[in-house]
Protein backbone atom coordinates (compact mmCIF):
# COMPACT_ATOMS: atom_id res chain seq x y z
CA UNK A 1 0.00 0.00 0.00
CA UNK A 2 2.98 2.54 0.59
CA UNK A 3 4.52 1.92 -2.70
CA UNK A 4 1.29 1.73 -4.26
CA UNK A 5 -0.28 5.15 -3.14
CA UNK A 6 2.60 7.36 -4.85
CA UNK A 7 1.87 9.52 -8.29
CA UNK A 8 2.58 6.80 -10.75
CA UNK A 9 1.48 3.56 -9.45
CA UNK A 10 -1.16 5.15 -7.85
CA UNK A 11 -3.03 4.88 -11.18
CA UNK A 12 -2.59 1.26 -11.35
CA UNK A 13 -4.42 0.88 -7.45
CA UNK A 14 -8.42 -0.46 -8.98
CA UNK A 15 -6.17 -2.67 -11.36
CA UNK A 16 -3.85 -4.03 -8.46
CA UNK A 17 -7.13 -4.64 -6.42
CA UNK A 18 -8.94 -6.26 -9.33
CA UNK A 19 -6.05 -8.77 -10.29
CA UNK A 20 -5.38 -9.93 -6.93
CA UNK A 21 -8.78 -10.88 -6.28
CA UNK A 22 -8.86 -12.71 -9.27
CA UNK A 23 -11.62 -10.39 -11.12
CA UNK A 24 -9.36 -9.29 -13.41
CA UNK A 25 -6.79 -11.67 -15.48
CA UNK A 26 -3.00 -10.92 -14.55
CA UNK A 27 -1.48 -9.72 -18.26
CA UNK A 28 2.04 -9.28 -18.76
CA UNK A 29 3.48 -6.99 -22.16
CA UNK A 30 5.94 -9.83 -22.41
CA UNK A 31 6.55 -13.18 -20.67
CA UNK A 32 10.22 -11.90 -20.04
CA UNK A 33 8.56 -9.44 -17.21
CA UNK A 34 6.71 -12.65 -15.53
CA UNK A 35 9.31 -13.34 -13.11
CA UNK A 36 9.76 -9.86 -12.14
CA UNK A 37 6.34 -8.22 -11.91
CA UNK A 38 4.20 -12.12 -10.75
CA UNK A 39 4.57 -10.95 -6.83
CA UNK A 40 2.86 -6.92 -7.65
CA UNK A 41 0.34 -8.52 -9.94
CA UNK A 42 1.88 -7.75 -13.32
CA UNK A 43 1.71 -4.33 -12.50
CA UNK A 44 5.12 -2.20 -11.94
CA UNK A 45 5.20 -1.24 -8.03
CA UNK A 46 8.83 -0.69 -7.05
CA UNK A 47 11.80 1.05 -8.69
CA UNK A 48 14.03 -2.21 -7.86
CA UNK A 49 11.72 -3.69 -10.99
CA UNK A 50 12.15 -0.91 -13.19
CA UNK A 51 15.62 -1.54 -12.61
CA UNK A 52 15.23 -5.63 -13.24
CA UNK A 53 12.94 -4.77 -16.31
CA UNK A 54 15.81 -2.36 -18.23
CA UNK A 55 18.61 -5.21 -17.01
CA UNK A 56 16.31 -8.47 -18.54
CA UNK A 57 14.64 -6.65 -21.52
CA UNK A 58 16.87 -4.31 -23.01
CA UNK A 59 20.15 -5.92 -21.68
CA UNK A 60 21.89 -2.74 -19.95
CA UNK A 61 23.60 -2.75 -16.44
CA UNK A 62 22.59 -2.54 -13.50
CA UNK A 63 23.96 1.22 -13.19
CA UNK A 64 22.56 1.67 -16.53
CA UNK A 65 19.09 0.69 -15.86
CA UNK A 66 19.59 3.76 -12.72
CA UNK A 67 20.61 6.35 -14.69
CA UNK A 68 17.61 5.16 -16.88
CA UNK A 69 15.16 5.54 -13.49
CA UNK A 70 16.74 8.82 -12.59
CA UNK A 71 15.80 10.06 -16.28
CA UNK A 72 12.51 9.14 -15.46
CA UNK A 73 12.02 10.96 -12.23
CA UNK A 74 13.43 14.21 -13.44
CA UNK A 75 11.51 14.35 -16.79
CA UNK A 76 14.58 14.76 -18.28
CA UNK A 77 13.14 14.82 -22.37
CA UNK A 78 17.01 14.95 -23.75
CA UNK A 79 18.06 12.04 -21.97
CA UNK A 80 14.41 10.43 -21.99
CA UNK A 81 15.16 10.65 -26.13
CA UNK A 82 18.34 9.14 -25.60
CA UNK A 83 17.58 6.11 -23.17
CA UNK A 84 14.13 5.16 -25.09
CA UNK A 85 16.06 4.92 -28.07
CA UNK A 86 19.10 2.75 -26.34
CA UNK A 87 16.21 0.81 -24.27
CA UNK A 88 14.31 -0.05 -27.89
CA UNK A 89 17.69 -0.98 -29.26
CA UNK A 90 18.64 -3.32 -26.81
CA UNK A 91 15.14 -5.10 -26.64
CA UNK A 92 15.08 -5.97 -30.60
CA UNK A 93 18.56 -7.47 -29.66
CA UNK A 94 17.14 -9.74 -27.01
CA UNK A 95 14.59 -10.73 -29.48
CA UNK A 96 11.79 -8.60 -28.14
CA UNK A 97 9.71 -6.89 -30.89
CA UNK A 98 10.42 -3.52 -31.51
CA UNK A 99 6.07 -2.37 -30.44
CA UNK A 100 6.12 -4.30 -27.80
CA UNK A 101 9.48 -2.50 -26.26
CA UNK A 102 7.86 1.13 -26.94
CA UNK A 103 4.96 -0.17 -25.12
CA UNK A 104 7.07 -1.40 -21.97
CA UNK A 105 9.25 1.71 -22.23
CA UNK A 106 5.73 3.99 -21.95
CA UNK A 107 4.54 1.88 -19.07
CA UNK A 108 7.83 2.14 -17.04
CA UNK A 109 7.99 5.77 -17.69
CA UNK A 110 4.49 6.14 -16.22
CA UNK A 111 5.85 3.94 -13.22
CA UNK A 112 8.21 6.56 -12.96
CA UNK A 113 6.93 9.68 -11.85
CA UNK A 114 7.97 9.34 -8.00
CA UNK A 115 7.52 5.53 -7.77
CA UNK A 116 8.97 3.99 -4.44
CA UNK A 117 11.93 1.73 -3.85
CA UNK A 118 11.04 -1.44 -2.00
CA UNK A 119 13.25 -0.82 0.58
CA UNK A 120 11.77 2.12 1.96
CA UNK A 121 8.15 0.75 1.28
CA UNK A 122 9.25 -1.88 3.85
CA UNK A 123 10.62 0.29 6.48
CA UNK A 124 7.31 3.24 5.91
CA UNK A 125 5.28 -0.08 6.12
CA UNK A 126 6.86 -1.38 9.90
CA UNK A 127 6.65 2.23 10.50
CA UNK A 128 2.96 2.76 9.96
CA UNK A 129 2.11 -0.89 11.61
CA UNK A 130 3.74 0.82 14.78
CA UNK A 131 2.27 3.89 14.71
CA UNK A 132 -1.69 2.49 14.18
CA UNK A 133 -0.76 -0.06 16.79
CA UNK A 134 0.37 2.83 19.18
CA UNK A 135 -2.22 4.91 18.02
CA UNK A 136 -5.11 1.60 18.45
CA UNK A 137 -3.75 0.65 21.85
CA UNK A 138 -1.79 4.02 23.68
CA UNK A 139 -3.51 6.64 22.01
CA UNK A 140 -3.33 9.62 24.48
CA UNK A 141 0.63 9.09 24.76
CA UNK A 142 0.34 8.95 21.01
CA UNK A 143 -1.30 12.16 20.98
CA UNK A 144 0.94 13.35 23.41
CA UNK A 145 4.32 12.73 21.71
CA UNK A 146 2.95 14.26 18.45
CA UNK A 147 1.78 17.15 19.96
CA UNK A 148 5.45 17.26 21.74
CA UNK A 149 7.16 17.03 18.49
CA UNK A 150 5.04 19.60 16.49
CA UNK A 151 5.08 22.32 19.16
CA UNK A 152 6.85 25.14 17.05
CA UNK A 153 4.00 24.99 14.30
CA UNK A 154 1.14 26.11 15.14
CA UNK A 155 -1.37 25.21 12.69
CA UNK A 156 0.00 21.63 13.37
CA UNK A 157 -0.77 21.67 16.97
CA UNK A 158 -4.22 23.23 16.07
CA UNK A 159 -5.07 19.92 13.32
CA UNK A 160 -4.12 17.69 16.86
CA UNK A 161 -5.64 19.73 19.61
CA UNK A 162 -8.75 19.05 16.94
CA UNK A 163 -8.02 14.93 16.47
CA UNK A 164 -8.42 14.97 20.30
CA UNK A 165 -11.41 16.67 20.23
CA UNK A 166 -12.71 14.31 17.85
CA UNK A 167 -11.22 11.31 19.43
CA UNK A 168 -12.84 12.74 22.72
CA UNK A 169 -9.27 12.94 24.28
CA UNK A 170 -9.45 15.68 27.40
CA UNK A 171 -6.20 18.16 26.80
CA UNK A 172 -6.09 19.96 29.86
CA UNK A 173 -4.17 23.47 30.11
CA UNK A 174 -0.56 23.71 31.69
CA UNK A 175 -0.65 23.29 35.41
CA UNK A 176 1.99 24.83 38.15
CA UNK A 177 1.35 21.84 40.31
CA UNK A 178 1.81 19.38 37.43
CA UNK A 179 4.95 21.18 35.77
CA UNK A 180 6.25 19.29 32.65
CA UNK A 181 8.67 20.33 29.75
CA UNK A 182 7.09 18.20 27.06
CA UNK A 183 3.18 17.25 26.68
CA UNK A 184 2.36 13.68 29.08
CA UNK A 185 -0.25 11.84 30.08
CA UNK A 186 -2.38 11.29 33.43
CA UNK A 187 -5.16 9.19 34.17
CA UNK A 188 -5.63 9.12 30.30
CA UNK A 189 -5.68 12.94 30.06
CA UNK A 190 -2.77 15.19 28.15
CA UNK A 191 -1.37 18.01 30.37
CA UNK A 192 -0.24 20.69 28.10
CA UNK A 193 3.79 21.11 27.99
CA UNK A 194 4.91 24.40 28.90
CA UNK A 195 7.68 24.66 26.99
CA UNK A 196 4.83 25.64 24.48
CA UNK A 197 4.20 29.21 26.31
CA UNK A 198 5.59 32.15 25.03
CA UNK A 199 8.70 33.60 27.66
CA UNK A 200 8.69 30.52 29.55
CA UNK A 201 12.16 28.56 28.72
CA UNK A 202 12.81 24.86 30.65
CA UNK A 203 15.09 26.62 33.22
CA UNK A 204 11.95 28.06 34.52
CA UNK A 205 9.89 24.84 33.88
CA UNK A 206 12.56 22.98 35.72
CA UNK A 207 12.43 25.48 38.24
CA UNK A 208 8.83 24.98 39.22
CA UNK A 209 9.21 21.06 39.19
CA UNK A 210 11.93 21.22 41.96
CA UNK A 211 9.61 23.45 44.12
CA UNK A 212 6.92 20.96 43.29
CA UNK A 213 9.04 17.90 44.27
CA UNK A 214 10.38 20.08 47.57
CA UNK A 215 7.31 20.76 48.69
CA UNK A 216 5.51 17.73 48.08
CA UNK A 217 2.02 19.85 47.90
CA UNK A 218 -0.05 22.09 45.56
CA UNK A 219 0.60 25.77 45.27
CA UNK A 220 -2.69 27.30 47.23
CA UNK A 221 -2.00 30.50 45.11
CA UNK A 222 -0.41 32.69 42.53
CA UNK A 223 1.17 34.35 46.35
CA UNK A 224 2.35 30.67 47.69
CA UNK A 225 3.68 30.34 44.57
CA UNK A 226 6.16 32.76 44.34
CA UNK A 227 6.93 32.86 48.12
CA UNK A 228 8.60 29.89 46.97
CA UNK A 229 10.25 29.76 43.09
CA UNK A 230 13.22 31.80 42.58
CA UNK A 231 11.65 34.44 40.97
CA UNK A 232 14.76 35.75 39.20
CA UNK A 233 14.25 32.11 37.06
CA UNK A 234 10.06 32.52 36.90
CA UNK A 235 10.47 36.49 36.64
CA UNK A 236 7.35 38.55 35.52
CA UNK A 237 7.15 37.64 31.60
CA UNK A 238 7.17 33.92 32.41
CA UNK A 239 4.49 34.59 35.29
CA UNK A 240 2.41 36.37 32.57
CA UNK A 241 2.73 33.77 30.21
CA UNK A 242 2.01 30.59 32.60
CA UNK A 243 -1.38 33.04 33.79
CA UNK A 244 -2.64 33.44 30.46
CA UNK A 245 -2.28 30.19 29.20
CA UNK A 246 -3.79 28.86 31.95
CA UNK A 247 -1.31 26.92 34.15
CA UNK A 248 -2.65 28.99 37.47
CA UNK A 249 -6.45 27.44 37.04
CA UNK A 250 -6.20 24.81 39.64
CA UNK A 251 -5.23 27.60 42.33
CA UNK A 252 -7.50 30.27 43.82
CA UNK A 253 -8.58 32.69 41.87
CA UNK A 254 -9.60 33.50 38.21
CA UNK A 255 -7.26 34.39 35.24
CA UNK A 256 -8.09 38.07 35.31
CA UNK A 257 -7.68 37.92 39.03
CA UNK A 258 -3.82 36.30 38.84
CA UNK A 259 -2.73 38.51 35.89
CA UNK A 260 -3.69 41.64 37.83
CA UNK A 261 -2.10 40.37 41.21
CA UNK A 262 1.40 39.59 39.43
CA UNK A 263 3.24 42.88 40.91
CA UNK A 264 1.66 42.21 44.14
CA UNK A 265 2.85 38.21 44.15
CA UNK A 266 6.27 39.13 42.71
CA UNK A 267 6.42 41.40 45.72
CA UNK A 268 5.27 39.47 48.74
CA UNK A 269 7.30 36.33 46.97
CA UNK A 270 10.42 38.56 47.64
CA UNK A 271 9.74 39.60 50.93
CA UNK A 272 8.85 36.09 52.26
CA UNK A 273 11.96 34.58 51.21
CA UNK A 274 14.16 37.63 52.41
CA UNK A 275 12.67 37.73 56.04
CA UNK A 276 13.39 33.24 55.26
CA UNK A 277 16.44 34.20 54.86
CA UNK A 278 17.32 36.33 57.66
CA UNK A 279 15.97 33.92 59.80
CA UNK A 280 18.10 31.71 58.61
CA UNK A 281 21.01 33.73 59.14
CA UNK A 282 20.22 35.28 62.16
CA UNK A 283 21.67 32.84 65.58
CA UNK A 284 18.57 35.33 67.80
CA UNK A 285 15.92 35.59 64.93
CA UNK A 286 12.45 36.46 66.85
CA UNK A 287 10.10 34.05 64.26
CA UNK A 288 7.17 36.33 65.20
CA UNK A 289 8.17 38.42 62.00
CA UNK A 290 7.79 35.79 59.07
CA UNK A 291 4.53 34.81 60.81
CA UNK A 292 3.00 38.24 60.57
CA UNK A 293 3.45 38.04 56.76
CA UNK A 294 0.30 37.51 55.51
CA UNK A 295 -0.88 36.74 51.79
CA UNK A 296 -2.73 39.22 50.45
CA UNK A 297 -6.25 38.69 48.52
CA UNK A 298 -6.30 38.64 45.02
CA UNK A 299 -7.63 41.55 43.38
CA UNK A 300 -11.43 42.00 42.99
CA UNK A 301 -11.40 42.37 38.98
CA UNK A 302 -14.08 40.71 37.23
CA UNK A 303 -13.35 37.36 35.25
CA UNK A 304 -12.91 38.13 31.22
CA UNK A 305 -15.32 37.21 28.81
CA UNK A 306 -14.28 34.08 27.04
CA UNK A 307 -13.61 35.87 23.74
CA UNK A 308 -11.24 37.82 25.78
CA UNK A 309 -9.57 34.98 27.95
CA UNK A 310 -9.02 32.89 24.21
CA UNK A 311 -7.54 35.74 22.85
CA UNK A 312 -5.19 36.13 25.00
CA UNK A 313 -4.18 32.35 25.46
CA UNK A 314 -3.26 32.53 21.67
CA UNK A 315 -0.80 35.31 22.35
CA UNK A 316 0.88 32.90 24.71
CA UNK A 317 0.24 29.69 22.92
CA UNK A 318 -0.20 30.60 19.02
CA UNK A 319 -3.24 28.69 18.96
CA UNK A 320 -6.64 28.25 20.79
CA UNK A 321 -6.19 25.27 23.71
CA UNK A 322 -9.83 25.67 26.79
CA UNK A 323 -11.53 25.85 23.60
CA UNK A 324 -11.99 28.04 20.31
CA UNK A 325 -14.07 30.88 19.45
CA UNK A 326 -15.66 28.97 16.41
CA UNK A 327 -16.92 25.77 18.46
CA UNK A 328 -20.14 28.19 19.42
CA UNK A 329 -20.62 28.09 14.87
CA UNK A 330 -19.54 24.47 14.68
CA UNK A 331 -23.02 23.91 12.62
CA UNK A 332 -22.32 27.15 10.74
CA UNK A 333 -18.31 25.77 9.98
CA UNK A 334 -19.54 22.38 9.16
CA UNK A 335 -22.34 23.29 6.65
CA UNK A 336 -20.79 26.26 4.80
CA UNK A 337 -17.57 25.92 4.81
CA UNK A 338 -16.24 24.17 1.76
CA UNK A 339 -12.43 24.19 2.79
CA UNK A 340 -10.37 23.07 6.25
CA UNK A 341 -7.65 25.92 6.51
CA UNK A 342 -4.88 23.28 7.95
CA UNK A 343 -5.54 20.92 5.26
CA UNK A 344 -4.44 21.49 2.26
CA UNK A 345 -6.43 18.57 0.17
CA UNK A 346 -9.38 20.18 0.56
CA UNK A 347 -8.72 22.95 -1.90
CA UNK A 348 -7.98 21.20 -4.32
CA UNK A 349 -9.56 21.68 -7.95
CA UNK A 350 -10.93 24.63 -6.38
CA UNK A 351 -10.72 28.45 -7.69
CA UNK A 352 -13.92 29.84 -4.98
CA UNK A 353 -14.11 28.71 -1.79
CA UNK A 354 -15.98 29.55 1.12
CA UNK A 355 -13.72 29.52 4.51
CA UNK A 356 -14.98 30.02 8.36
CA UNK A 357 -12.75 31.05 10.98
CA UNK A 358 -11.46 33.78 13.32
CA UNK A 359 -9.45 36.42 12.21
CA UNK A 360 -5.92 37.17 13.73
CA UNK A 361 -2.97 38.92 12.88
CA UNK A 362 -4.68 42.13 11.44
CA UNK A 363 -2.37 44.45 9.56
CA UNK A 364 -3.59 47.32 7.62
CA UNK A 365 -1.98 49.06 4.43
CA UNK A 366 -2.95 52.06 2.05
CA UNK A 367 -3.07 51.07 -1.65
CA UNK A 368 -1.35 52.85 -4.44
CA UNK A 369 -4.70 55.01 -4.84
CA UNK A 370 -4.74 55.94 -1.58
CA UNK A 371 -7.12 53.70 -0.11
CA UNK A 372 -6.74 51.16 2.79
CA UNK A 373 -6.30 47.35 2.70
CA UNK A 374 -6.04 44.44 4.62
CA UNK A 375 -4.09 41.44 5.34
CA UNK A 376 -5.24 39.04 7.83
CA UNK A 377 -5.02 35.27 9.04
CA UNK A 378 -8.09 33.24 9.48
CA UNK A 379 -8.01 30.57 11.54
CA UNK A 380 -10.13 27.39 12.04
CA UNK A 381 -10.16 24.21 13.48
CA UNK A 382 -7.59 22.38 11.63
CA UNK A 383 -4.69 25.40 11.06
CA UNK A 384 -4.72 28.74 9.48
CA UNK A 385 -4.32 30.48 5.85
CA UNK A 386 -3.16 34.11 5.18
CA UNK A 387 -5.60 36.04 3.72
CA UNK A 388 -5.69 39.54 1.51
CA UNK A 389 -8.90 41.95 1.10
CA UNK A 390 -8.46 44.94 -1.22
CA UNK A 391 -9.30 47.92 -0.89
CA UNK A 392 -12.69 47.58 -2.60
CA UNK A 393 -13.89 45.43 -0.72
CA UNK A 394 -12.45 45.85 2.52
CA UNK A 395 -14.74 49.09 2.28
CA UNK A 396 -17.80 47.59 2.69
CA UNK A 397 -17.04 45.23 5.75
CA UNK A 398 -13.89 47.19 7.86
CA UNK A 399 -15.91 46.75 10.70
CA UNK A 400 -15.56 43.19 10.83
CA UNK A 401 -11.58 42.99 9.78
CA UNK A 402 -10.94 43.05 13.49
CA UNK A 403 -8.99 40.65 15.27
CA UNK A 404 -10.97 37.82 16.90
CA UNK A 405 -14.04 38.57 14.67
CA UNK A 406 -15.94 35.67 13.96
CA UNK A 407 -16.22 35.36 9.88
CA UNK A 408 -17.23 33.22 7.28
CA UNK A 409 -15.29 34.63 3.90
CA UNK A 410 -15.97 33.98 0.47
CA UNK A 411 -12.88 34.28 -1.95
CA UNK A 412 -10.44 33.08 -4.23
CA UNK A 413 -7.42 30.48 -3.80
CA UNK A 414 -3.95 31.52 -4.71
CA UNK A 415 -1.66 28.81 -4.38
CA UNK A 416 2.55 29.28 -3.82
CA UNK A 417 4.35 26.31 -3.38
CA UNK A 418 3.17 24.93 0.01
CA UNK A 419 1.55 28.18 0.89
CA UNK A 420 -2.55 29.00 0.25
CA UNK A 421 -3.80 32.38 -0.04
CA UNK A 422 -6.92 33.36 0.40
CA UNK A 423 -8.18 36.90 -1.93
CA UNK A 424 -11.31 37.71 0.61
CA UNK A 425 -13.83 39.14 -1.97
CA UNK A 426 -17.04 38.75 0.63
CA UNK A 427 -17.18 38.90 4.21
CA UNK A 428 -20.34 37.67 6.53
CA UNK A 429 -20.42 37.81 10.34
CA UNK A 430 -20.95 34.20 11.58
CA UNK A 431 -23.90 34.80 13.94
CA UNK A 432 -25.61 36.12 10.81
CA UNK A 433 -25.26 33.57 7.86
CA UNK A 434 -27.50 30.59 8.44
CA UNK A 435 -29.73 33.69 8.23
CA UNK A 436 -28.66 35.20 5.23
CA UNK A 437 -27.28 31.69 3.50
CA UNK A 438 -29.62 29.16 4.74
CA UNK A 439 -32.15 27.90 1.45
CA UNK A 440 -33.23 24.98 3.48
CA UNK A 441 -32.44 22.73 6.67
CA UNK A 442 -31.64 19.12 6.87
CA UNK A 443 -32.03 17.01 9.66
CA UNK A 444 -30.78 13.47 10.23
CA UNK A 445 -32.31 10.76 12.16
CA UNK A 446 -31.18 7.65 12.58
CA UNK A 447 -32.97 4.31 12.85
CA UNK A 448 -31.02 2.75 15.77
CA UNK A 449 -30.89 5.89 18.28
CA UNK A 450 -33.97 7.83 16.98
CA UNK A 451 -37.54 6.09 17.99
CA UNK A 452 -40.77 6.82 16.57
CA UNK A 453 -41.15 9.16 19.99
CA UNK A 454 -38.72 11.56 18.96
CA UNK A 455 -39.70 11.81 15.60
CA UNK A 456 -43.12 12.83 16.98
CA UNK A 457 -41.28 15.64 19.14
CA UNK A 458 -39.72 16.48 16.40
CA UNK A 459 -42.56 17.23 14.29
CA UNK A 460 -44.42 19.33 17.11
CA UNK A 461 -41.07 21.80 17.58
CA UNK A 462 -42.06 22.03 13.74
CA UNK A 463 -45.32 22.66 13.76
CA UNK A 464 -44.58 25.13 16.56
CA UNK A 465 -41.85 27.07 15.44
CA UNK A 466 -43.36 27.45 12.28
CA UNK A 467 -41.82 29.90 9.83
CA UNK A 468 -40.55 30.55 6.18
CA UNK A 469 -37.78 28.30 5.73
CA UNK A 470 -37.94 24.60 4.18
CA UNK A 471 -37.21 21.87 5.79
CA UNK A 472 -36.22 17.79 5.02
CA UNK A 473 -35.25 15.08 6.92
CA UNK A 474 -32.62 12.76 6.36
CA UNK A 475 -33.00 8.95 7.36
CA UNK A 476 -30.24 6.86 7.81
CA UNK A 477 -31.31 2.93 8.18
CA UNK A 478 -29.52 -0.16 7.52
CA UNK A 479 -26.47 1.94 6.07
CA UNK A 480 -28.98 3.26 3.41
CA UNK A 481 -29.60 7.53 3.48
CA UNK A 482 -33.10 8.60 2.13
CA UNK A 483 -34.30 11.97 2.11
CA UNK A 484 -38.11 13.30 2.56
CA UNK A 485 -39.26 16.68 1.79
CA UNK A 486 -41.20 18.00 3.81
CA UNK A 487 -44.35 20.48 3.91
CA UNK A 488 -43.24 21.97 7.17
CA UNK A 489 -41.65 25.32 7.13
CA UNK A 490 -39.34 26.20 10.24
CA UNK A 491 -38.48 30.11 12.07
CA UNK A 492 -34.88 29.39 12.55
CA UNK A 493 -34.40 30.75 16.13
CA UNK A 494 -31.95 30.59 18.76
CA UNK A 495 -34.83 28.42 20.54
CA UNK A 496 -36.18 26.38 18.25
CA UNK A 497 -32.24 24.94 17.28
CA UNK A 498 -31.46 24.57 21.17
CA UNK A 499 -34.86 22.54 22.05
CA UNK A 500 -33.87 20.09 18.66
CA UNK A 501 -30.55 20.05 19.73
CA UNK A 502 -31.22 18.45 22.94
CA UNK A 503 -34.18 16.30 21.32
CA UNK A 504 -31.32 14.81 18.19
CA UNK A 505 -28.52 16.65 18.77
CA UNK A 506 -27.33 19.99 17.04
CA UNK A 507 -24.36 17.68 15.01
CA UNK A 508 -27.50 16.49 13.17
CA UNK A 509 -28.67 19.96 11.88
CA UNK A 510 -26.89 21.25 8.83
CA UNK A 511 -28.23 24.46 6.78
CA UNK A 512 -28.07 24.13 3.26
CA UNK A 513 -27.35 26.67 0.89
Amino acid sequence: MNALYRPGPMDFIEDFIARKHGKRKIEYLHEILKPILEETYGIIVYQEQVIQIANKVAGMSLAEADILRRAMGKKDLAAMKEQQKKFVEGAVKNNIDKKIAEEIFIAIDKFANYGFNKSHAVAYSIVAYQTAYLKAHFLPEFLAANLTNEFGNSDKVSMLLDDCRKLKVVVRPPDVNKASVYFTVENGEIIFGMSAIKNVGIKAIEEIKRVNEELQRPFKSIYDFCSHVDTRIVNKRALEGLVLAGAFDTVKGSRAQNFAAIEDALQFGSKVQNASKQQTESLFDDSEEILEIHEPDLPQVKPWEPKTRLAEERRVLGFYLSDHPLRKFENEYNSFADVHLGEQETFAQKDKVKACGVITEVRKKIDRSGRQMAFFKLDDFTGSCECIMFSKVYEQCKELIEEESTVLIRGTVESSGDAIKLHAEEAFPLEEVKQKLTKQVAFTLDSDIHDEEIVEELRKLFEQYNGSMKTFVRIKDNGTVRNFYLDYKVDLTEEFLDKVGELIGLENVQYMT
